[in-house]
């Protein structure tokens, strides 16, 4: 009987602590099965928003390729054996601006297939770089004085001289160049790395012959830039301009006395057209002209019409010369040209201090000149202007007006000009009419954000900004 009652407490140790260890590993499975699951999970968590980056790119390769008409919003994720494990969806929101996208922001939702609700999303914007990324571009032989200071890349395709102060790259197309009497190189500069070949200076794409600049961002020669690529379809401008922003005709066509239109900008959003009646000359020289009269100061005008500028299409179109000046409000294209008669170009004068009503983007100024964009005789003398001004055929300057001197002359954004710039004038070593200090910085505001028709540097979209949304 004692080992019969010996036998039953050992059967019931047996199933007492049988009981407590299958417990004990049923609770060990279950930990290591929400282990692994949540180990999954957090896979899964990762993976999702690798899918959802992938949708943004597969996205961005559609927008570089021409085939975002063919892109699906949503398509299976597959893994590098070719097995479907995920999907990601696309929701794409583009800026339009007269019919054009500017920008594109991709939003992407990505999720694996065995976690579908740990989805994670991402927001890119896309956009291309415009040339407002470059202080000046320029088609021609330059020299900068030592007085400039440029804040931002300084490109021609040809030769520079930079006596100036220079903080980013100065780029030349060219390997040497011809510097004449023009660019101070009466006496031929040997110092400074040029020599005499046959009567002739030449010296190198880029050279100095001053302690301001820097010497180790200068790059030559390097391609020269397609000015024919940047060139704006002013045909295409004045129909948008008359379909949906601003046109002005001939000012000759509202007044036989007409000889081009006055704007003045404010800072509501509206602008002023006055016609001009009457200008007054000035006794001037150019590289181009010679010695000649510039009409370029304003004697007599009216005020013909006040306009709000259209926000969907922000284009002004003049199919005349313009004297534009004022505070600007969004993001505006004005453009000066004729394209009714093919035989005549029109110009830009600048008359006044342009400038923003905000400086964080908001804002922006591209001005158009077909032939030239020129700083007037009567300009301020401490002069301040914003804006991307693109000489489409002449150039961008202020012409020699004899004991004309200014004192400042600051420009923000960028400078396209077809022909050679110069604000300053020099006759043995003396500044004899111009700006006696210049100061020009590129506008990064303007980089991805630029206004209407403003030219880009490459078509292709870039990534601008990156955030994980909720």
């Amino acid at each position: 009987m004692k080992i019969m009652k010996n036998k039953g407490i050992i059967t019931t140790y047996l199933l007492v602590f049988g009981a407590i260890f299958l417990i004990l590993i049923g609770g060990l499975f279950s930990f290591v099965l929400m282990q692994l699951r949540q180990s999954n999970q957090r896979i899964a968590w990762n993976e999702s928003l690798h899918i959802a980056e992938a949708g943004a790119y597969y996205y961005n390769w559609c927008l570089n390729n021409e085939a975002e008409q063919n892109c699906l919003v949503e398509k299976d994720y597959f893994d590098p054996a070719g097995n479907p494990i995920g999907k990601f969806s696309l929701q794409v929101i583009p800026t339009i601006s007269c019919g054009e996208t500017i920008q594109r922001k991709i939003i992407s939702s990505g999720w694996l297939n065995e976690f579908p609700n740990l989805k994670r999303n991402v927001s890119i914007l896309y956009a291309r770089e415009s040339v407002a990324k470059i202080s000046y571009i320029l088609n021609n032989d330059v020299w900068i004085g030592s007085d400039h200071e440029i804040r931002g890349p300084y490109h021609s395709n040809g030769g520079i001289r930079m006596d100036g102060e220079n903080q980013s790259l100065v780029s030349s197309a060219k390997e040497n160049w011809v510097c004449t009497s023009s660019f101070g190189c009466s006496s031929c500069p040997l110092s400074s790395g040029c020599q005499l070949q046959g009567g002739n200076c030449i010296c190198p794409g880029v050279f100095s012959t001053s302690q301001n600049s820097r010497p180790d961002l200068f790059n030559f020669p390097v391609p020269s830039f397609d000015f024919v690529g940047i060139s704006i379809d002013l045909a295409q401008m004045k129909n948008s301009a008359k379909s949906s922003g601003v046109y002005l005709p001939p000012s000759v066509d509202l007044n036989s006395q007409g000889k081009g239109y006055h704007i003045k900008f404010k800072n509501n959003g509206t602008f002023e057209a006055w016609i001009i009646t009457n200008l007054s000359s000035t006794y001037a020289y150019s590289l181009e002209e010679g010695w000649h009269y510039d009409y370029f100061t304003i004697t007599n005008e009216y005020l013909y019409q006040t306009y709000n500028i259209p926000p969907a299409c922000s284009v002004i179109f003049v199919e005349d010369n313009i004297w534009p000046e004022g505070i600007v409000k969004g993001k505006v294209t004005l453009a000066s040209a004729n394209i009714l008669n093919p035989n005549k170009d029109t110009d830009v004068i600048l008359p006044g201090d342009i400038d923003y009503t905000l400086q964080d983007g908001s804002d922006g100024l591209a001005l158009i000149g077909q032939r030239n964009v020129l700083i007037g005789p009567q300009s301020p003398n401490q002069m301040e202007l914003r804006g991307i001004f693109l000489a489409q055929k002449g150039r961008f300057s202020r012409n020699h007006y004899p004991g004309n001197i200014k004192e400042k002359l600051e420009i923000t954004g960028s400078i396209i000009s077809n022909g050679r710039v110069g604000t300053q004038w020099i006759s043995g070593s003396q500044i004899v009419s111009g700006y006696l200090k210049r100061e020009s910085y590129f506008d990064s505001n303007l980089v991805y954000s630029s206004p209407p028709f403003v030219p880009y540097l490459s078509s292709d979209f870039k990534i601008i900004n990156w955030e994980e949304t909720e």
